[in-house]
Formats: C-alpha cells, sequence, structure tokens
C-alpha cells in the first residue's frame, strides 16, 4: 500500500492535533459564560470544565487529547478569535506600560528637557508637580521613583485613553 499523494502527512496530522489540544487547553482558560455564545456542543464545554478540575499531569494529558478529538468537529477560526480579542487588551496594557517605562528612564536620565519633552508630547501635564518628581527621582529619595513611575504611568494611560495616541515607542 502506497501513500496517497494529497493526503496530509502523519506529521501535519500530529501537528492539526496539538494545535487543537493547545486551542482546547486555552478555552479551558476562560470562564464558562466566555463560551456560552460560541455554541460549542455540551460534550466539548463538559470536557472543558473538567479540564479545569484535574490537577494529574497524565489525567490533563488524557483529557487534552479527548477535547482534540471533539474539537475536529467544530470551526476553530471562531475560537482562535475569540482567543485573540480577550489578549488584546493586555497586549495593549503592555504597550502602554512599556511607554511608562520609557518615559520615566528618559526623565530620570535627562532631567528637565525630558520634562519639556513629555510635557509637549502629554498636554495638560502639571509641569511643576513632574519636575519635582523628577528631581526627587534623581536625588535618589525613597518610594520617589516609584511615585513618578505610578504618575507617568497614569498621564500615559489618560493620554491614551483620550485619544488614543502613542506618546513615544
Amino acid at each position: 500500500m502506497s501513500p496517497r499523494d494529497d493526503a496530509p502527512s502523519k506529521t501535519q496530522l500530529k501537528r492539526e492535533a496539538e494545535a487543537l489540544q493547545s486551542l482546547g487547553e486555552a478555552l479551558a482558560e476562560l470562564p464558562s459564560d466566555a463560551l456560552e455564545p460560541l455554541g460549542l456542543p455540551d460534550r466539548l464545554l463538559h470536557a472543558l470544565e473538567e479540564l479545569r478540575r484535574i490537577t494529574s499531569h497524565e489525567a490533563r494529558r488524557r483529557q487534552r487529547q479527548f477535547i482534540g478529538r471533539l474539537m475536529r468537529n467544530v470551526d476553530p477560526a471562531p475560537l482562535q478569535a475569540l482567543l485573540e480579542s480577550r489578549a488584546r487588551p493586555s497586549r495593549e496594557a503592555a504597550r502602554l506600560f512599556r511607554i511608562a517605562e520609557q518615559w520615566r528612564d528618559r526623565l530620570v536620565a535627562e532631567g528637565a528637557a525630558a520634562v519639556s519633552a513629555f510635557v509637549i508630547a502629554c498636554p495638560g501635564v502639571d509641569a511643576t508637580e513632574l519636575g519635582e518628581a523628577v528631581e526627587a527621582a534623581r536625588a535618589g529619595r525613597s518610594g520617589a521613583p516609584k511615585r513618578l513611575f505610578r504618575m507617568i504611568k497614569a498621564l500615559v494611560d489618560r493620554a491614551a485613553a483620550n485619544d488614543g495616541t502613542p506618546l513615544i515607542e
């Protein structure tokens, strides 16, 4: 018996099965109410609930395989879209956190020149208050770097919420 030319290879089939298992495991991490609008089969929903409760490594592995088999009958595209849409806010939060870190580092390194640049990039900032916080952080006062970062983070978050433009990247 020779393999058909158009049939997927054994390796490809294995990759697809593992992808479905990983997708199922990611779905199991979501709250049950997030899965309801997807109209998943009851048997799959029950298997996902069961995976949440299982702690044994081997039992989890077998349950993942079972979920992978059940997911063969489900279109994975809407499920992946759901997972990606739920991950977006955390990516945005991470991006804003990086921006705040960059500003903090720049403000501490450059001092007054960076304060002026920050005020231009983020209108409505009290330059005096920011300048004092920067000088306290540069002087190494206790807790000043954390206070400066919290101030910058709040300002960056507010600016992003108001107009959505990045201050720097």
